[in-house]
């Protein structure tokens, strides 16, 4: 395992509970079992805040943590852009990633591909909390 990955999973400062939250949702991963909840604050068209609780693998961990960085005062539109371009990410020979979410890149990496549900649920979390399909 890459320690890049240890090292992005944990960073748990948004592993937090958020009370306040307007679009929540929980989802799992039928194959390894990993569960995800995640609890965003959003006004006018942006992400505010990112609350997260896990019970699944150091990937998906590690995914999560990254997540809850980045999508922080990004509008829906460019996270919905985003996790689109990552679903067919191991795929595609050439990326082609805005520049604020190339980190991912460390992640979705042809050497994790076997790991690929586990690094997509927190991103198809969050696009059903926000029902963006």
């Amino acid at each position: 395992m890459d320690l890049k990955i240890l090292e992005i999973a944990s960073n748990t400062e948004n592993n937090k509970i958020i009370r306040n939250f307007t679009h929540r949702s929980k989802d799992k991963n039928p194959i390894c079992g990993d569960e995800m909840e995640i609890s965003l604050v959003v006004k006018n068209d942006t992400v505010m805040d990112m609350g997260y609780q896990c019970k699944s693998c150091v990937y998906c961990q590690a995914s999560v943590s990254l997540l809850s960085q980045k999508i922080k005062n990004k509008k829906l539109q460019e996270i919905k852009e985003f996790v689109t371009s990552c679903e067919n990410i191991f795929e595609n020979t050439k990326n082609d990633m805005e520049k604020n979410w190339k980190e991912f890149l460390q992640l979705f990496d042809k050497k994790n591909l076997s790991r690929k549900e586990c690094l997509l649920l927190p991103l198809r979390t969050v696009l059903k909390a926000l029902k963006i399909r």
